[in-house]
């Protein structure tokens, strides 16, 4: 049985980080992740293991770049915006997303 902190979905992690990176600006990869476990009021919890592969495959899609900074504690990191092919792509997955909330919303209600 899954638990409400269970992983991420398959396939949504792009869409979050891109809606995430879309509303707030450009944010190093711990507060991406830290901004995603806020929203989702401790129903995902997200490791290093899973935020930044998902950020490198981002970025070699070219719908995220990235460049290096300083962090609120004064650290060297590397910050993440979403490019214009980025909110493209977010339109669309945002799109699919409704579409297949929209049909299990249906699926759900079915009686049997």
């Amino acid at each position: 049985m899954r638990t409400p902190d269970a992983d991420v979905p398959y396939g949504t992690l792009d869409l979050i980080v891109l809606k995430t990176l879309d509303a707030m600006g450009p944010l190093h990869g711990y507060g991406i992740a830290r901004r995603i476990e806020q929203q989702a009021q401790g129903m995902l919890a997200l490791n290093q293991g899973t935020i930044y592969p998902a950020l490198l495959r981002l970025q070699q899609k070219g719908w995220i770049r990235s460049q290096w900074g300083t962090s609120e504690n004064n650290r060297r990191a590397r910050f993440y915006e979403i490019t214009r092919a980025g909110k493209s792509q977010l339109a669309v997955e945002t799109e699919i997303w409704e579409r297949a909330v929209s049909i299990m919303a249906r699926m759900l209600e079915v009686k049997s």
